[in-house]
């Protein structure tokens, strides 16, 4: 990430951040350090275009992860504000302004699917799209293999891989997982900034499905 576009007391913020993440152990192979690095750029991109508030979505984007449970876990509902709570204590105890927690908390509780809790601020909304943005195109593609890869589910159901006759079930097939969510996240995003990027990113991920459609020989109809 360019530190031009932050003040210095941000980019000494910036370097704790990187610093306490890269400390921990990371529960899920789709939230190692790349996936936050890509998650804090596009939001310090988004932030800046939508003139929000640096200070609440630099922090909240590098620590929005810090709690991180397996998609499979039984306490993924909990991940993203049991992340938030982990976060305001690592920033108080590097004297971090306090005015700014609620906010910081929020932002970092609400951006997961899993958590189903309403967006009060740009700033969450903006941390939201940033995270939701790395689902999406070639990178989406990748995590969603590696997750799939981890957890031993087939890539796809031999005999109906694009869910044209049955109902999709991302618990056994990987490939399911774009339709029950990954081909529709465009349309959630907040930001109006992040809807042309999101949009772009899902053509890829339907031209990745119809290359994938032809080296295995099936018929698909997701449009």
């Amino acid at each position: 990430m360019d530190n031009s576009a932050l003040s210095p007391s941000l980019q000494q913020l910036n370097q704790q951040c990187r610093d306490f993440i890269t400390s921990l152990v990371h529960a899920d192979v789709a939230h190692d350090i790349t996936h936050i690095e890509r998650v804090v750029r596009v939001a310090v991109q988004l932030c800046i275009a939508e003139q929000a508030d640096m200070a609440i979505v630099l922090p909240a984007a590098w620590l929005h992860d810090c709690v991180a449970v397996a998609k499979n876990h039984p306490d993924r509902a909990r991940a993203s504000t049991m992340a938030a709570d982990k976060a305001i204590n690592f920033l108080a105890s590097i004297g971090y302004d306090d005015a700014l927690f609620d906010d910081i908390h929020h932002a970092i509780a609400a951006h997961s699917f899993s958590a189903n809790i309403a967006i009060k601020t740009v700033e969450a909304q903006i941390v939201q799209d940033a995270d939701r943005m790395d689902a999406l195109g070639a990178i989406g593609v990748s995590r969603c293999m590696k997750v799939g890869g981890s957890i031993s589910r087939l890539l796809y159901n031999p005999d109906d891989p694009f869910c044209l006759n049955r109902e999709a079930d991302d618990k056994k097939y990987t490939l399911d997982h774009f339709f029950i969510k990954l081909l529709h996240i465009a349309q959630s995003m907040n930001t109006p900034s992040a809807k042309a990027e999101a949009q772009r990113r899902t053509a890829y991920m339907h031209d990745f499905l119809a290359q994938l459609k032809s080296e295995i020989g099936e018929q698909r109809d997701d449009t």
